[in-house]
């Protein structure tokens, strides 16, 4: 498989709610960053498949996803960049959020070794806070 077809079959599964099979496009020593957001378990870097799944179990806790399309897949050698879009609903305060984000993803033998993402996590911040105006 090629390493754009890897990372889109990540998204399929993901589209699916799918988390065994994610685990098992990546490796055992995989490095995950998603930028800070407060009050969000699921935020900051993690290394290692465990962590990884414990990423999901707390992302699916707090957030309901209304949208999430990846709408750009670009490939150079080992790097996969993905482009695309969110909205979601935070379960404890109710507050929505969209954003457009970027997925940088590392492919190494067949696997996924590196996730990075980058979006609004200010809109996210707003949504998390009980305060937060709706």
């Amino acid at each position: 498989m090629e390493n754009t077809e890897i990372v889109k079959k990540a998204y399929e599964y993901f589209a699916n709610g799918d988390v065994a099979g994610l685990l098992e496009l990546y490796t055992d020593d995989i490095k995950w960053q998603t930028p800070i957001v407060e009050n969000a378990a699921y935020s900051g870097a993690r290394e290692g498949k465990n962590a990884v799944a414990e990423f999901f179990e707390q992302l699916g806790a707090s957030e309901e996803f209304s949208h999430f399309a990846p709408t750009e897949f670009i490939a150079q050698g080992d790097r996969v960049v993905v482009l695309g879009e969110t909205t979601a609903t935070v379960k404890a305060t109710g507050h929505s959020f969209s954003t457009e984000w970027v997925h940088i993803c590392t492919v190494r033998d067949g696997k996924i070794s590196s996730f990075k993402e980058f979006f609004d996590n200010a809109a996210a911040n707003k949504a998390f806070l009980l305060t937060a105006a709706a």
